[in-house]
């Protein structure tokens, strides 16, 4: 699965909307289950990471998947609402967008 930029993007895009999972569940502790901090403590700086990390694969595979400038902005727009960066991917696949491009040898 991480053999390919696209197998890549997938985990990180994965990851990054479990983080956002975890970090929103901290939230609801804090905010409206009595201020338990440690959700948010322990789920913060994992998110922070993974949202960096997302960024920068979307910006590393926009090249071997061969995307253009929409397909770039609406990955890059799909890590800021919660889960939307596994959306994407399910969309992104379903458009044969994160198929391995073949290339052809020039003789």
């Amino acid at each position: 699965m991480l053999a390919t930029p696209a197998g890549r993007f997938r985990a990180i895009a994965l990851a990054e909307a479990v983080s956002w999972l975890g970090l929103l569940i901290g939230m609801y502790f804090k905010y409206l289950g009595g201020g338990a901090e440690i959700g948010v403590k322990i789920f913060g700086p994992i998110h922070g990471a993974m949202f960096i990390g997302y960024v920068l694969i979307t910006l590393w595979v926009v090249k071997p998947l061969r995307w253009d400038g929409r397909m770039t902005v609406m990955a890059l727009l799909a890590s800021i609402p919660p889960l939307c960066s596994v959306l994407f991917e399910r969309i992104a696949t379903r458009k044969g967008r994160l198929d391995p491009v073949e290339t052809t040898a020039v003789r």
